[in-house]
Parts: structure tokens; C-alpha cells; sequence
């Protein structure tokens, strides 16, 4: 159950901003403090599983052949076969669309070197270098749970932005999204919650609202 501080704060950041005519985003901005971020070992690259789901569409693409390919018909929203990935690879409009369509990518693992020779300029800035799995992987499970996920990333900002959900969420679901993911994010930090200088939640094009 979330802490009534925190649906407090989801309630007054959904009442202080307009309703738009696309579906708003809610999500959380924290401020990190002293931490050094140009050592790689205090980043945070996390994937994390929200308790309540996205409350929207995930989509999930992943490389592969033969038997894997076909289990995964019915689960994975686009399959693309070896011979196909030099296509995204000499098509740069192609390849971009593809990773700004899909928001996770997973790969049968003998596909790995190539798709990272091939597609590591597009799908690695953005996040989105595929999980490798192997050829016998069981994967409705798997896209089941990343259609729950959001990746939390720090890169070099001490300020970075990760989604809890949609508005159209019940404000309880959103605030024990919200407490889960910043409590994974606090037990990454090297003095966990004293390397958090702030934490703000916001709607796509809402005002920020302090929760921390």
C-alpha cells in the first residue's frame, strides 16, 4: 500500500495540470547529491518492474529463428528474423523507427554480435541493446513482466526522469508505483536516500509537485 504522502502529492501534481487530448505520462524527477557520476560504478541502469503496470501499451520486439520465433508469436508484438536485420541496419530511417516504436528488444543470443555490429548505433544511445536469451527460453513470462518495466538511467545527470504510469491511473496505483521505484532507486545509491537531493511529480505537461 502507498504512503498517503505520496498519493497526496500524485492527487495535487493530477488536479494542477490540464487535461490534454493525448494521454499524459505520469512521472517522477529526482535530484541526486553527492555522488560522483563520472564514475560508472555510482550510475544507475536499472530496469525496474512497476508493482501496478505502465497503464499503457508496451511494445516488445525480439531477434530470432526457428523455434524460439515461433513460441513467441502470440507474446512479442514484432519478430525479426536474422536475414532482416541488415535491412534496419542500411536503412537508417527504418532502424530509428524502429527503436523509437519498440520500448524493449530481446534477442536470441548466437544473434547478439551482429545486432550489435549491425544496430549498436541506433539501439545503444537510446537504452534499448536487446536482453540476450537462450534459443530454449520460455518468453511470455518474460514480455509479461517487461510490459510492467521501466528503465531508470542516470547516465552522467545527477537529475534524470523515469515513468510511474498514465493519469488516467487511479492516484493509489501510481503512488505505489511511484515508492517502489524510488526505493530500488535509493538501495542503488551509496548512502541511499542522503544521496537524494529532491524528488518532483509531474504529469507530461503538468506542473512538478515535490514528493521528497
Amino acid at each position: 500500500m502507498a504512503d498517503a504522502k505520496t498519493v497526496e502529492a500524485i492527487k495535487k501534481a493530477i488536479e494542477s495540470a490540464p487535461e490534454r487530448k493525448f494521454p499524459e505520462t505520469v512521472e517522477v524527477a529526482i535530484n541526486l547529491r553527492d555522488i560522483d557520476l563520472s564514475a560508472a560504478k555510482n550510475r544507475i541502469d536499472e530496469e525496474v518492474v512497476l508493482p501496478k503496470g505502465r497503464g499503457k501499451p508496451i511494445k516488445v520486439c525480439l531477434f530470432a529463428s526457428g523455434q524460439l520465433a515461433f513460441n513467441a508469436r502470440d507474446f512479442a508484438d514484432l519478430i525479426i528474423a536474422p536475414e532482416q536485420i541488415e535491412e534496419y541496419a542500411t536503412n537508417k530511417r527504418k532502424g530509428r523507427e524502429l527503436a523509437g516504436t519498440y520500448d524493449f528488444f530481446l534477442a536470441e543470443a548466437p544473434l547478439m554480435p551482429v545486432i550489435g555490429k549491425r544496430l549498436g548505433q541506433i539501439l545503444g544511445p537510446r537504452g534499448k541493446m536487446p536482453r540476450p536469451v537462450p534459443p530454449t527460453a520460455n518468453l511470455e513470462p518474460m514480455i509479461r513482466s517487461m510490459r510492467n518495466t521501466v528503465r531508470v538511467r542516470t547516465k552522467n545527470n545527477r537529475t534524470f526522469h523515469a515513468p510511474i504510469g498514465t493519469r488516467a491511473m487511479p492516484p493509489e496505483d501510481l503512488a505505489e508505483n511511484l515508492d517502489f521505484l524510488v526505493q530500488r532507486v535509493t538501495a542503488k545509491l551509496e548512502r541511499g536516500k542522503f544521496n537524494i537531493h529532491s524528488a518532483f511529480v509531474k504529469t507530461t505537461m503538468g506542473p512538478a509537485v515535490r514528493y521528497m
